[in-house]
């Protein structure tokens, strides 16, 4: 068992496919020679050279087209696409929700895009309005797509590997500021598998349902109402879509109590979409409505004072779990 940065797990993992399988490649913005953006393709240029460690220009559309049209040659080819950020994939949606989503349908499975578009997700900090978007929410909203928000080193390594041998294209996000961020990962192999959901923490009078970074925040959040007596559950989906229902559900079941938090904005969010599900298939399981954290509905302020109080914190999801257990 090794103590990783999700960086270096993510690293790992790439390695570990790139060896296994000479049709993976990575591709993107300074992947190769400076080592990646964040330093999570370190090493890799050195070890594979330039022909599967690619460099490209400042065109997020093109690369992600040009990953996309090798992914469908159907000769084995299997591209992993970083954007230096999602915000920056914005430019690429055209290519990643009306191609890469829809291929596969559109040609009645004659093509398969098994691609990877992987990079940092959210909000990260003092970033301001263009640069702090947390966009799951539009991606998970396109079928075809499978969308992937890693929360630990462990998390980030099994569920990458998986991402990279589906057949289908996988929206990793990842989050800026946690690269950084070190836990236990095996020496021996393992999968995380795609729309396979984890209880982080174990509880018994409300359940709190985050992703990525959030999932610290909901751990904390817990751990402070435990000196009150409040027992709080911390499920992590890991992956958005396809979504592990059955998990919520049966947390719903037991706890009777949930709240959602996320970093995105609350019109159409992802845990506008899971309050929905709670709603129609266990209201009669609940005993006070299910409550949404979110960022706040507006670009992100650049002043840090301002950002943080845009953005959710333990205090607010503390706010949140009082408020459905009528406490106050």
């Amino acid at each position: 068992m090794a103590v990783l940065q999700i960086r270096e797990a993510i690293n790992q993992a790439i390695d570990e496919e790139m060896a296994r399988d000479t049709g993976v490649f990575i591709m993107g913005e300074e992947v190769a020679q400076y080592n990646g953006a964040y330093k999570v393709t370190q090493g890799l240029w050195k070890k594979y050279g330039d022909k599967r460690v690619i460099d490209t220009p400042i065109t997020e559309a093109g690369f992600a087209g040009i990953g996309i049209g090798a992914a469908m040659t159907g000769i084995g080819v299997r591209p992993i696409v970083e954007m230096m950020t999602w915000n920056f994939a914005i430019l690429a949606f055209d290519q990643i929700i009306n191609h890469a989503a829809k291929a596969r349908y559109m040609s009645a499975g004659q093509f398969k895009v098994p691609i990877v578009f992987r990079g940092p997700n959210g909000p990260a900090h003092m970033l301001s309005a263009q640069h702090s978007q947390a966009l799951e929410s539009m991606m998970a909203h396109v079928p075809g797509l499978i969308v992937m928000t890693p929360s630990t080193p462990y998390d980030a390594k099994g569920m990458l590997k998986s991402a990279i041998r589906d057949d289908n294209p996988v929206i990793f996000m990842e989050s800026e500021l946690m690269y950084g961020i070190k836990g236990e990962v095996p020496d021996e192999e393992y999968l995380v598998p795609i729309g396979k959901g984890d209880i982080k923490r174990e509880g018994t009078d409300v359940t709190i349902i985050a992703w990525t970074k959030m999932v610290a925040v909901a751990l904390k959040a817990a751990d402070e109402l435990q000196k009150e007596g409040i027992n709080v559950e911390v499920i992590d989906p890991r992956t958005l879509r396809p979504l592990d229902e059955d998990l919520i559900l049966e947390s719903i079941r037991k706890t009777n109590r949930c709240v959602i938090v996320e970093d995105s904005w609350p019109y159409a969010s992802v845990g506008t979409e899971i309050a929905h599900r709670i709603h129609t298939k266990a209201f009669d399981y609940l005993d006070a409505p299910v409550e949404k954290i979110n960022s706040a509905d507006i670009p992100m302020p650049y002043a840090e004072n301002l950002e943080h109080e845009a953005l959710p914190s333990p205090e607010k999801v503390i706010a949140a779990v009082k408020k459905v257990l009528y406490r106050k």
